[in-house]
């Protein structure tokens, strides 16, 4: 199922229950107002990073943000788990958990070959992350530093920084992300 209609009602709904302003949400997200309005009217098809930038300043996860667009239980069916593309990079991101925004989130991820995705440290800051490569091969810049991971790899990321999630390969590579809060 695509998330992109009731993604718009997801960030709208956060914005109020934090009685924020749509130039307070800017502000705390660093992008424009008008760009506010457009992913709220569902106007914009937000970017990956954009959402990281959304989702941290409103408090959540980018798992808990897709989880208020489709809602959740106790059991996350493959067919019902929200699936949600990055309109830059086209990678496809599941999010696995029954519950996001628990103890343990869970996302699954799917990038294309040559793809890449940044993320700014504030869209983390809150959270550990451990990235797990099922397939493939994943390239992890962590600030400054290139983490290199195979099949079978697991890295824990360090304190926030600004990364990227990069696939350097002509295949396809799939990951999980554990996601737990600071």
């Amino acid at each position: 199922m695509e998330l992109d209609d009731s993604l718009a009602a997801a960030v709208r709904e956060r914005r109020a229950e934090r009685e924020l302003t749509v130039r307070a949400l800017a502000d705390r997200a660093g992008v424009s107002r008008a760009m506010i309005a457009k992913v709220e009217a569902g106007e914009a098809r937000p970017t990956a990073a954009l959402l990281g930038k959304l989702s941290g300043a409103l408090g959540l996860s980018l798992s808990e943000l897709v989880a208020r667009a489709e809602g959740g239980g106790r059991v996350s069916r493959r067919a019902d788990q929200p699936v949600w593309t990055d309109p830059t990079s086209g990678y496809v991101r599941r999010a696995v958990s029954p519950r996001p925004g628990g103890d343990l989130e869970l996302v699954e991820v799917t990038m294309p070959p040559r793809a890449e995705a940044g993320f700014a440290a504030d869209a983390h800051a809150f959270l550990r992350h451990r990235v797990w490569v099922l397939e493939g091969t994943l390239e992890f810049v962590e600030g400054a530093t290139v983490h290199r991971l195979a099949t079978g790899d697991c890295l824990e990321l360090g304190p926030p920084v600004d990364c990227v999630y990069r696939n350097p390969d002509d295949e396809p590579v799939r990951y999980l992300v554990a996601v737990t809060r600071r």
